[in-house]
């Protein structure tokens, strides 16, 4: 399994056996509702934006799928007004420039409702290529995966948060080995990738309101401390280690 972030995007490609697949995670749509509610103005082609940055990824990497790892709307429960006009259109739009597969996350509960018939709907379990485990993040992966050599989430939101830094409230990627005994039930060590939310104003609330996530495999992986880690920018650049770790996580 070929893997690489897509700079200066929040997206990574895999490829496998001559497929690739350009993924995302965390598009939260919906969100503009309740930004507005605070105050806080978002762009009115939010979504159209995020549909022409795949579709252009799409294009550009000669992509044969998007995976779509998880909140793609922002209601935990419930199913907004915003929601049921939008979310089967850019689905709809997106599964015309390549196969679409979505791993639900914790905000798509009743998402099944606005999938259309051509979208492939995956267990929140994750989906596996090759070696790879790709899920949301926001449950445990199954034993029965424990072969595993690298997982590939969203979910925690990654974001800089250091008031006076020059990146405080950018979107960073984070790269780390931990030991699979912590995740899995065997022993070895495996590849965690964190991919950027690709709603770029998920965190734009603040940093006194930002909400951070909590993962079950991060808190775990954490336990015994990470082997190596590494957060990088959108760009590529890489601005720390694990010692970084407490202004993300």
């Amino acid at each position: 399994m070929k893997i690489r972030p897509i700079h200066p995007h929040a997206a990574i490609l895999l490829e496998d056996e001559g497929r690739k697949y350009i993924t995302v995670s965390d598009l939260h749509i919906g969100l503009e509702a309740e930004l507005s509610a605070k105050g806080i103005t978002v762009s009115s082609t939010l979504v159209s934006d995020m549909i022409a940055e795949l579709s252009d990824l799409v294009q550009s990497e000669h992509a044969d799928s998007i995976i779509l790892l998880g909140d793609i709307k922002h209601s935990v429960g419930a199913i907004s007004k915003q929601e049921w006009d939008t979310v089967p259109i850019f689905l709809k739009q997106l599964s015309t420039k390549a196969d679409v597969y979505l791993v639900p996350g914790n905000h798509d509960g009743n998402i099944r409702h606005l999938i259309p018939m051509n979208v492939n709907m995956i267990t929140s379990k994750g989906m596996m290529l090759d070696d790879t485990l790709l899920m949301h993040g926001h449950s445990m992966p199954s034993d029965i995966r424990g072969h595993v050599k690298r997982i590939v989430m969203g979910h925690i939101h990654p974001v800089f948060l250091k008031k006076g830094s020059v990146i405080n409230g950018e979107r960073v990627w984070l790269y780390f080995q931990a030991r699979k005994e912590h995740i899995f039930a065997e022993k070895g060590i495996v590849d965690v990738v964190v991919v950027p939310t690709f709603n770029p104003y998920l965190y734009a609330t603040g940093e006194k309101s930002y909400r951070k996530s909590i993962s079950p495999i991060i808190a775990r992986a954490m336990q015994s401390g990470v082997i190596k880690c590494i957060v990088a920018t959108l760009d590529g650049s890489i601005v720390g280690d694990a010692a970084v770790l407490s202004h993300i996580l």
